[in-house]
């Protein structure tokens, strides 16, 4: 699956939000029970259909987005992305992802003289760089507490 992208109007905006504001009691016991799936009936119609509880999820974070205005970007997990839109997943320059990708932080392809990314070793990427962050963080936090800095 390539990406999804489309641009989110006022029209579906004030749909998410009626919409949300409708599934907000009831998602909060679908989120907290370990349902595997969904079982949603359409108006008018006396099929009910099964859906994974995970696509559900999905579907209520993408009203969400869009009750807040947001467009939607979507890709499959095994989708393979330019530096361009990986720098744009990493709030990154294009030139600084490309100097990860030489310096062998993020493997890549190359398709004719493009580069080609993984989705997923972005995200690993980007999970990585956030627990360093984290735990640099932590540390300077825990010192501050130790110096009596009033943290």
């Amino acid at each position: 699956m390539e990406a999804i992208i489309e641009k989110t109007t006022k029209k579906d905006q004030q749909i998410a939000r009626f919409l949300i504001d409708e599934m907000h009691e009831f998602s909060k016991e679908i989120f907290g029970t370990r349902n595997k799936s969904i079982a949603i009936r359409i108006d008018n119609k006396k099929k009910t259909l099964e859906i994974p509880a995970k696509a559900f999820k999905l579907f209520y974070a993408i009203l969400d987005n869009m009750a807040d205005g947001k467009s939607i970007t979507m890709f499959s997990s095994d989708a393979e992305i330019s530096t361009q839109q990986a720098a744009d997943l990493l709030n990154v320059s294009r030139p600084h992802v490309v100097s990860l990708l030489n310096k062998g932080e993020i493997p890549f392809t190359k398709a004719g003289t493009h580069r080609r990314i993984l989705l997923n070793d972005i995200i690993a990427y980007d999970k990585k760089l956030q627990k360093n962050r984290n735990s640099k963080l932590n540390f300077l936090a825990k010192q501050a507490q130790e110096l009596n800095m009033g943290y």
